[in-house]
């Protein structure tokens, strides 16, 4: 089997805006890019690009002129390799549209096996359960409202993007703590807000709340800080997000006791192949590997796929919770009344794409 074309079809992608704390923009109107890997056995593998924050625009680019022709005429079997020859190009092309690519080949590979690509992967377990993951509220009633709701609905775990504001970040954890009551778990993002001492501040006010997870309180390359603040707390804390280099650069994280949760996606890590190897990294030293949400519906599906093919990730997210990153699939991934995911069944990534919908907006086709 060879690989025979590499195009991606560009089609508009409207939703209502939305920000997080940290003051990034969502939503609104965007570009989303399908990839298709196309081969010649007639078996194509797709894979979405862009966000609701970033648009498919900013990396196609790169995936045209510095990726495909790497790829065309290679084995999509040969996933390993190709990989590492698309990591060395990271210096002119993101780890976005690498993982775009490097996604279509699993798709391809699972369709040609009839599997599932968790199967592919090693299936540890069957469903886990989901967090919801706010954005941000200018009130802490309308956190508190938003809290209220997902428990209602079924999830029995959530995750707070504060204001960024140490002394309103904490009251608003307890706000939010005092409504929901202690049979939900609670986490905080607080995305690279503060300053050591704040942290630590906050950090100390949600342990006493009881809160299962700290993420990202200090700016994403702060080891030194981390390893002072990890030295004060107890609650677990969360990092490594969007370390330079990324799988390359969580070794040191874990060496140096900077971290107790290591993170990733399938985007911002650059596929499926470096999430798995993150996660048994994480593993080997006992850790847990959380998967941070992947920015688009198919994105979020590999990344189900690897969530089903480690032991130590424990939850899915759902961000924001109102939905507004979902797009482009006749089916959407879905939680049952236990607030529980479960693994995809059919081959590849196993969710349709809405070509009816898509068709709609279509803007043009670059290949």
């Amino acid at each position: 089997m060879k690989i025979t074309n590499i195009k991606v079809e560009m089609f508009e992608w409207t939703s209502e805006g939305w920000q997080t704390g940290e003051g990034i923009a969502f939503g609104d109107t965007r570009q989303l890019g399908v990839v298709a890997v196309e081969t010649d056995e007639g078996i194509t593998g797709h894979s979405f690009l862009g966000s609701s924050s970033v648009g498919a625009e900013h990396f196609t680019p790169g995936l045209i002129q510095f990726l495909k022709p790497m790829l065309m005429g290679a084995n999509p079997q040969e996933i390993g390799a190709l990989w590492g020859s698309m990591w060395h190009t990271r210096k002119r092309v993101s780890p976005y549209a690498i993982g775009a690519l490097d996604i279509c080949l699993w798709d391809i590979n699972g369709k040609i096996s009839e599997q599932p690509v968790h199967r592919l992967l090693g299936t540890c377990k069957n469903s886990v359960p989901v967090y919801s993951s706010t954005a941000h509220h200018e009130t802490n009633e309308a956190y508190v409202e938003e809290a209220l709701r997902m428990k209602h609905s079924g999830l029995t775990a959530h995750k707070i993007h504060p204001h960024g504001d140490p002394i309103k970040d904490v009251e608003l954890c307890q706000d939010i703590r005092e409504a929901v009551g202690d049979d939900i778990t609670l986490m905080l993002d607080a995305m690279w807000a503060y300053r050591y001492a704040d942290a630590l501040q906050v950090g100390r006010a949600i342990e006493a709340l009881n809160f299962y997870w700290y993420e990202d309180p200090l700016a994403q390359e702060d080891i030194y800080n981390y390893k002072k603040l990890h030295q004060k707390l107890d609650i677990q804390l969360m990092s490594t997000e969007y370390l330079p280099g990324q799988f390359y650069s969580m070794a040191e994280w874990v060496t140096e006791y900077a971290t107790d949760i290591l993170r990733g996606d399938v985007a911002i890590t650059g596929g499926i192949t470096p999430l798995i190897r993150l996660g048994h990294l994480a593993e080997a030293f006992n850790m847990q590997c959380e998967i941070h949400h992947g920015g688009n519906s198919l994105n979020n599906v590999a990344n189900l796929h690897v969530t089903m093919a480690i032991p130590n990730c424990e939850f899915f997210e759902f961000f924001p919770c109102t939905g507004a990153n979902m797009f482009g699939l006749v089916d959407d991934i879905e939680w049952d009344n236990e607030g529980m995911v479960h693994a995809p069944t059919k081959p590849g990534l196993g969710y349709q794409i809405d070509w009816d919908l898509l068709k709609s907006t279509q803007l043009g086709t670059i290949e």
